[in-house]
């Protein structure tokens, strides 16, 4: 029986970031394996804009919210945004726009796991700030802004998050989630 594929156990939302750079090449594969994700009739309406210097990274950084302090040290932040109109449009008002979109950052979690990184999204970020900077479109939808970076010092983290560095990973048990063959109400 196959196991679970590693890079899935092994990714947790780590908030120690170094500020070490990330070579672009390594950001292409992370973003790269994004775009691999699968996309109603392929349509792969999911869009990244990575900020890794200068202007860019620290407008993004910016417009991060107070509990995300940590995210700052990243050297790569990555705003990921779609449009409704870019995907499927089902006849029950299903938009799967934002399903494919968080189809793609799973695979950049995994890919950055894969590269020894932490990628951890948010969504404690002030969407306006980044439309207004950025001149980002009002028709389009900004999801979450991705943290990636190297392992680092988790001495500048507050007693909660410092905490979170060296838990144990939590998850529901399969038997509070799953449900076979009939439906029950959600708890």
């Amino acid at each position: 029986m196959a196991d679970i594929i590693p890079e899935i156990q092994e990714r947790r939302a780590r908030r120690g970031f170094s500020d070490k750079p990330v070579s672009r090449e390594t950001v292409e594969r992370i973003l790269t394996a994004g775009t691999m994700a699968a996309s109603c009739s392929n349509k792969q309406s999911w869009r990244f804009m990575a900020c890794t210097e200068g202007e860019g990274l620290e407008t993004a950084r910016e417009a991060l919210l107070g509990g995300n302090y940590w995210a700052k040290v990243a050297p790569v932040l990555v705003v990921v945004t779609t449009r409704d109109e870019l995907d499927c449009q089902l006849n029950d008002n299903r938009n799967y726009a934002q399903f494919d979109t968080g189809m793609a950052v799973a695979g950049m979690l995994l890919q950055a796991t894969r590269e020894g990184m932490y990628a951890h999204p948010m969504a404690g970020f002030d969407p306006l700030k980044l439309r207004e900077s950025f001149g980002i479109e009002a028709e389009t939808s900004v999801i979450t802004i991705i943290a990636i970076g190297y392992p680092g010092d988790a001495s500048n983290l507050n007693e909660k998050h410092a905490a979170s560095e060296v838990s144990e990973r939590e998850r529901k048990e399969l038997n509070e989630v799953v449900q076979w063959n009939s439906w029950s109400s959600l708890s």
